[in-house]
């Protein structure tokens, strides 16, 4: 059927993004794949970066600095457990992993030049030589070996995803990793930003960690812990070429309209999702460059199918009809993103393209939740069944500036074919707890999907019935078999049709309801030149062909 904006519609998104605007963000912490640091650790401060604390971002003539607004706070510079691991690898470009991607996602070499499985459990990598870290020592295969066995120490869900048995420096260049079991995912989990490789030095004499000594484009200079300002500085000897800029000043503000204000008042040069509504308005200010890009993210609404109501496929599928998913993306979004079908962009050379996004379909919806026994029978707008109305609470928090619109957008949908929805927009430590507890219906979320380049990360962590990500709880033997089947196929065309059959049974029974692309705007002054955005990164990666030109 057609899709049509009702005026009504498009005047409530207006009226509540307005709402969002005046509003002061919520600072929260989320989980170690979406805020990207979390527990700090004492570091050395700068006077450089005591001075940026007190708002004097201005370069200095002799430099190319860049000063950087990130939308998290930073607490951790520790790259290997999970929390400081993308900040560091790909927002200040200090670390850098074995393995790269593609733009469709398939693999690449970064510091392995090679790799290849010689049996079912053997793997062998062959290492860049012409490789230093920042404190001038040769990278080697016993450094990989050692950054490894400390990611397998600090960080079980990533240790699960290596099945690493044992691990041999056959020479200076070529590491032997041998796998508990038949592990086609390996190269892959080698990409994820806190497997990046990291000298010894980067531990004191005690085993703490102390700072990230790397190889990238960027060396670590200070981490102030009161200021939470990192500063990274120029990697003269950097393996790949030339750098572009002295120095980088990255400072969170969680707050979308702050980073707002922080570009166009000149206090920051670079930084990333202001709000959606205002990427126009900030484009057209003189000297301020809006830039929109896809990323490997979806906006989901997950389920908690341990409540009545959700745990009824009909009723999934009639909220899946109930949202329209078009107008979210042009009128809440503001085509920073797109409507979306499964759980995989469809440049993800895996994908299941066959799928495609849930239409509007009121009537469906209708239908669905008669036959499941939910009607209105007092006329009050909200259906009910045996007494109890169909009510539901959604939760979402607000670093990410297309999450309260899209919830309130969707609570109105809902309410459209007689669901009632409350918003809360909460800090995320509440969230889990509340999740924790079990005492919540939905959970609207920006969540990643590429980690680790394959299909695998994220149908065997949301939707296997143990699955790391499953918080709704779901649970089909069907679903658990294929996953299972599929993980122990090496060829990939196989595989990934194992993995399309998963794709279309959850695009089906609806657990979690995907309802739009993730899309990133890049906020830059006109005076950066040489970005190139990576449709790879996990928000956005700093490249080193960046420079300054005022």
């Amino acid at each position: 059927m057609k899709n049509k904006s009702s005026p009504l519609f498009v005047l409530l998104i207006i009226l509540l993004t307005c709402f969002f605007l005046i509003a002061s963000g919520c600072s929260s912490t989320e989980e170690s794949e979406e805020k990207e640091a979390v527990s700090g650790m004492e570091m050395t401060s700068g006077s450089d970066a005591a001075s940026q604390a007190e708002g004097n971002y201005e370069a200095d003539s002799e430099s190319s600095t860049l000063v950087l607004a990130e939308m998290w706070d930073i607490e951790s510079i520790n790259t290997i457990d999970g929390d400081g691991g993308t900040l560091i690898c790909e927002k200040a470009a200090v670390t850098e992993t074995l393995i790269g991607a593609n733009e469709d996602f398939s693999l690449k070499p970064g510091l392995a030049t090679s790799w290849e499985q010689l049996d079912e459990n053997t793997w062998e990598f062959k290492l860049r030589e012409n490789v230093t870290f920042h404190e001038g020592r040769r990278m080697t295969a016993e450094d990989v070996k050692f950054t490894l066995e400390k990611v397998i120490e600090a960080n079980s869900k990533v240790a699960s995803m290596l099945k690493i048995d044992s691990m041999e420096a056959i020479d200076d260049y070529t590491l032997k990793i041998k796998t508990t079991e038949i592990n086609p995912i390996l190269p892959g989990v080698l990409h994820y930003p806190c497997t990046a490789i990291i000298s010894p030095s980067s531990y004191n004499e005690k085993g703490e960690f102390v700072k990230p000594v790397g190889t990238g484009p960027y060396k670590f200079e200070s981490f102030d812990e009161q200021t939470r300002i990192l500063t990274v500085v120029k990697n003269e000897n950097w393996w790949g070429g030339e750098v572009g800029l002295d120095k980088m000043i990255l400072k969170g503000i969680p707050d979308p309209n702050t980073r707002a204000m922080a570009i166009e008042n000149g206090e920051v040069d670079f930084t990333v999702d202001v709000p959606y509504s205002e990427t126009d308005r900030v484009d057209a200010i003189d000297g301020i460059t809006v830039e929109k890009y896809q990323t490997p993210r979806v906006y989901k609404l997950e389920l908690n199918l341990k409540h009545e109501p959700l745990e009824d496929i009909r009723v999934r599928q009639a909220m899946s009809y109930a949202i329209n998913r078009k107008e979210i993306a042009e009128h809440v979004l503001y085509n920073v993103g797109e409507a979306a079908a499964g759980p995989f962009l469809p440049t993800m050379v895996w994908a299941n393209k066959s799928l495609k996004p849930y239409n509007q379909d009121l009537k469906k919806a209708d239908e669905l939740l008669a036959a499941a026994g939910w009607v209105d029978t007092d006329g009050d707008g909200i259906r009910d069944k045996d007494g109890n109305p169909l009510k539901l609470n959604l939760m979402t928090y607000s670093e990410r500036p297309g999450l309260p619109p899209m919830a309130e957008a969707m609570a109105a949908q809902l309410k459209e074919i007689g669901i009632g929805v409350k918003t809360e927009v909460m800090e995320y430590g509440s969230i889990e707890e509340r999740r924790g507890e079990g005492n919540w219906d939905l959970f609207l979320i920006a969540a990643n999907i590429a980690m680790v380049p394959d299909p695998e990360y994220i149908l065997n962590n949301w939707y296997m019935t143990n699955g790391t990500d499953n918080g709704p709880g779901y649970s089909n033997p069907k679903v658990d078999s294929l996953i299972t089947e599929a993980r122990k196929i090496t060829d990939l065309e196989e595989r990934y049709k194992k993995f399309n059959e998963v794709e279309a049974i959850v695009y089906d029974e609806q657990p979690m309801i995907i309802v739009a692309y993730y899309g990133c705007a890049i906020v830059k002054k006109d005076y950066i030149k040489g970005y190139v955005f990576d449709p790879t990164a996990h928000d956005y990666r700093i490249n080193a062909g960046m420079y300054l030109e005022k």
